[in-house]
């Protein structure tokens, strides 16, 4: 969603809100975005009137500008008020550089189209004619900027009205001329246009009237995609193509391709093919495996970044030949001063972060820790240590690993759970360490052990009645839960264990009742407990979807059950139930806590060691979201709402005054005794549950959001692709005429 539409829409729902539910409002001031800086940065277009003036497409419909030459960035625009367009192309207009068009495309199915604005991207127009086609090039030609050919799905269209106007003048029936990924226009004659598809390349020298194929038999290997083709602005004899099997190179304008030599078969996607506009015979060429330079005109090749940056687009300084940026995949934009020679990074103010998880320092208010996903080295935890404004990464260790949750042990060390496995942030070398060995064989720096033991977990139906609710009394019960021999966790659903666990367990009475089991364990409880020893530890490989704390146990959700630890994350067992499912969500509130799977709960009141199954509200069709009071009051989300219990689930209402839909996220705070909720689809606010009055206070974000969590006075927000967002201090002001929501 988009800034602008964000606020207008939600403000609409706020306003009918407060006057139907007497919510009160949180003042209104725009949420300011502080990163973490990077991401997907997909297309870097000069400004032909000012060098310094730069525009930046991304992979979630934002433009962004720069004012001195991308060394900082700012919000421009967000095209569609959409956060799923792909922008890798911008044509600044040559005669007008307060004319911008710009392709889109979507990644997953056949949409996009062309946006165009008139006053430096402060107003856009979505193009008729283009609306809902996945635009994949675009140019303009040189010797008349009013001409543009843009390449699509479908073929390949021209406008020669700088846009307004456009007419496809590829054959509607041929089937070869479509799936069109570049376009180039010869600078002498914007008759004479190529076209690179997914199969091959073609070439009209009358508009469009007519094609011929200037691929396969002119030298290019059969089905290659071509990426990029360049026309030599002085020598337009010169073709450059880069296409899938590599770099071809025609001195006839298209009638034969030579294969250029030089750049490892491994990189041979190259995305972007660009001239140095001051040196034309130095050719850059960005590709999945770094970006390489050619100092003359292709014949050799040098690689100028390593192999880990993916090149998408390339820019040279208009006016100093030494600035060269490059956009990348997860690493946003890169700079060069010395030619290209070497990079570093230039993100300040461009964030296209996924932050999927968040914690507060306990032991440091100020600070915040998130984890984000789909960056690989360039992801992972990033730290702030002055309540998001600021972020360095701290990914040392983690090796390019999804973050799904964070969490902190009572001794302040913090906890990470990724798409495989479990780390612990070591102090000492602010790096992260795997858990992991078994136990004795390494040191607490080399690794730290996990045991993939399940230890002895009572059920509910074993437990004296009043052990269910005196944990306490509990601990010191004599008829103790039975302890049956060591065995495997089961692998849940989508589970990543590691191959050498087994795929099945071990035999635990299957043919025995529930009754004859239940019966059976409380004839062993009566014998003295035999001590547990753990089988030699594995390596955690499992999924890790949340992370909390109870007293001092620290409990995980994860694709293979629950998993605890009592020494701060140093050695983890298997609990929860003994058929546990891949667990999703986990809240705890003191000795209370809650875990779900999307169908199904799972409640403890004495910190995570008896489980009982939770009845869940009759019309939720699938929970997105858990929360626990230290009360015991249960929270659950979902598509149909937010739903309360105040009775371990027997029954549930929906709160007065929180009448919503698509809940993503309820979390609480013990420091502001608040619960927080998001929700996802058109909205951008967050609600604010006081308690225990259940005083309901909103504020408009205008971002879409994962979630939201307290920072002091405010609050700290994570949206679905832009990164964080934080809430400027304020006081609360109600609407004229609101009243405070109690139940």
């Amino acid at each position: 969603m988009a800034r602008k539409a964000g606020v207008r829409a939600t403000l609409a729902i706020g306003m009918l809100a407060t006057a139907c539910t007497g919510w009160a409002q949180v003042a209104a001031k725009p949420w300011v975005n502080f990163g973490p800086d990077g991401g997907d940065a997909r297309r870097i277009a000069p400004d032909p009137k000012d060098h310094a003036h730069l525009y930046l497409g991304t992979a979630n419909g934002w433009i962004y500008e720069s004012h001195d030459a991308g060394n900082s960035w700012r919000r421009l625009a967000q095209l569609g008020k959409r956060d799923d367009l792909v922008l890798d192309s911008i044509v600044v207009d040559a005669e007008n550089s307060k004319h911008l068009v710009v392709g889109a495309w979507v990644t997953d199915r056949r949409d996009g189209g062309l946006y165009f604005s008139w006053d430096g991207g402060a107003t856009w127009t979505n193009q008729a004619e283009m609306r809902g086609q996945n635009v994949l090039s675009l140019t303009a030609s040189n010797s008349d900027a009013k001409i543009m050919v843009a390449g699509t799905l479908q073929g390949v269209f021209r406008s020669t009205d700088g846009g307004q106007r456009w007419t496809r003048i590829s054959p509607e029936d041929n089937k070869e001329i479509r799936d069109v990924q570049s376009v180039a226009i010869d600078p002498r004659d914007p008759n004479v246009i190529y076209a690179g598809t997914w199969h091959l390349p073609w070439k009209t020298t009358d508009g469009g009237e007519h094609w011929d194929n200037i691929g396969k038999v002119q030298g290019i290997i059969e089905d290659s995609d071509v990426f990029s083709i360049i026309v030599d602005p002085m020598v337009p004899d010169t073709v450059f193509a880069s296409a899938c099997s590599g770099i071809y190179k025609s001195e006839n304008a298209g009638g034969h391709f030579d294969k250029i030599q030089g750049i490892p078969t491994s990189a041979r996607r190259t995305r972007r093919l660009l001239q140095d506009p001051h040196h034309l015979d130095t050719v850059f060429a960005g590709t999945t495996e770094g970006l390489y330079r050619s100092d003359d005109a292709g014949a050799t090749w040098t690689p100028t970044t390593g192999p880990e940056i993916i090149v998408n687009d390339v820019a040279v300084d208009l006016a100093d030949p030494s600035r060269v940026l490059i956009a990348t995949d997860r690493g946003g934009v890169l700079a060069s001063d010395d030619g290209g020679d070497t990079f570093h990074s230039s993100n300040g103010g461009f964030s296209a972060r996924q932050v999927t998880a968040m914690k507060r320092d306990a032991t440091r208010p100020s600070t915040i820790f998130v984890g984000v996903v789909n960056d690989k080295d360039w992801g992972g935890v990033f730290q702030s240590d002055n309540g998001g404004q600021i972020w360095m990464q701290r990914s040392d260790g983690l090796e390019g690993r999804d973050v799904f949750s964070l969490g902190q042990a009572m001794d302040g060390t913090m906890i990470a759970g990724t798409s495989h496995g479990l780390f612990r942030l070591d102090a000492s070398s602010e790096s992260w360490v795997r858990v992991v060995g078994a136990p004795g064989t390494a040191s607490a720096k080399e690794s730290v052990q996990l045991i993939l033991t399940r230890p002895p977990v009572p059920i509910a139906s074993d437990v004296p009645e009043h052990a269910k609710t005196d944990p306490e009394q509990a601990k010191t019960d004599e008829a103790a839960p039975a302890m049956p021999s060591p065995a495997e966790p089961d692998a849940g659903a989508g589970s990543a264990a590691p191959a050498d666990i087994p795929s099945k367990p071990k035999p635990r009475a299957a043919k025995l009742t529930a009754k004859q089991l239940a019966a059976r364990r409380r004839a062993l409880a009566k014998k003295a407990p035999a001590p547990i020893v753990p089988t030699t530890a594995q390596v955690f490989d499992g999924s890790v979807f949340a992370i909390v704390t109870s007293g001092r146990t620290v409990l995980a959700s994860t694709s293979v059950g629950l998993l605890t630890s009592a020494d701060d994350g140093v050695t983890w067992a298997a609990t929860g139930p003994a058929d546990s499912p891949e667990w999703r969500f986990l809240a705890a509130a003191k000795s209370n806590v809650v875990a779900a799977s999307l169908h199904s709960a799972e409640l403890s009141n004495d910190g995570g060691v008896v489980w009982e199954p939770l009845r869940l509200p009759g019309n939720l069709t699938q929970i997105s979201a858990v929360a626990v009071e230290p009360s015991g009051e249960l929270w659950v989300g979902g598509r149909e709402g937010v739903f309360i219990s105040t009775d371990r689930g027997r029954t549930w209402t929906i709160p007065k005054n929180l009448y919503l839909n698509a809940v993503n996220n309820i979390f609480y705070d013990d420091s502001t005794n608040q619960v927080t909720i998001t929700t996802s689809g058109n909205s951008s606010l967050v609600f604010t549950v006081q308690l225990p009055e259940k005083r309901v206070t909103f504020t408009d974000t205008g971002w879409s959001l994962r979630f939201a969590r307290p920072m002091g006075d405010h609050l700290v927000a994570a949206t679905l692709f832009d990164g964080i967002v934080v809430q400027p201090r304020m006081v609360e002001s109600p609407e004229p005429g609101a009243t405070t929501a109690t139940r």
